[in-house]
């Protein structure tokens, strides 16, 4: 039986998020505080709009961009948060990916239990919502067992058509 692994997600700041979107790693790493990957600087269209995001609703950075932690190793191996607050229903929609050269080994689902239990301890979430694509088979292993149930459809500009899942928060 394989470990689980561990993850701890650190806060991207808006100082890191800057420094992530122009491309300069050792700035964004002494700004989040740990060593930052080449991964997250290639997601840079994502923090600009997670920037834009927290200058709108400062709010929002409780919620948005974080850095995935492995432990103990202390490797950045993806990045995961929520797409905002919780909505006036009190839903959040997480979000989360893994490194390419970390994939295939527990984390996206590490990532995603945390992420749960973050939204799980805070009162003002009532449930968490995913969109996958009908065609993402690892997304669709990843939330199998932790009691999401699809709900519906709808169309992102961007993925196309995606199921959409909720979960109660416990």
């Amino acid at each position: 039986m394989r470990d689980v692994p561990e993850i701890r997600f650190v806060k991207l700041s808006p100082a890191t998020l800057s420094a992530l979107i122009a491309g300069d790693l050792p700035a964004a790493s002494a700004a989040a505080g740990v060593e930052l990957s080449q991964y997250l600087v290639d997601e840079s269209w994502l923090w600009r709009v997670r920037l834009e995001q927290i200058q709108q609703d400062p709010s929002s950075a409780d919620w948005v961009a974080r850095a995935a932690i492995a432990e103990p190793d202390g490797v950045v191996v993806g990045h995961g948060g929520f797409h905002g607050p919780p909505d006036e229903h009190g839903v959040v929609e997480v979000a989360y990916s893994v490194d390419p050269l970390h994939r295939r080994r527990g984390y996206a689902r590490a990532m995603l239990k945390s992420l749960l239990a973050r939204a799980d301890a805070d009162p003002a979430v009532t449930a968490v919502r995913a969109s996958i694509r009908p065609d993402n088979v690892g997304s669709r292993a990843v939330i199998a067992g932790l009691g999401f149930k699809k709900i519906g459809e709808q169309w992102d500009p961007e993925d196309g058509l995606e199921d959409v899942f909720l979960r109660p928060a416990v």
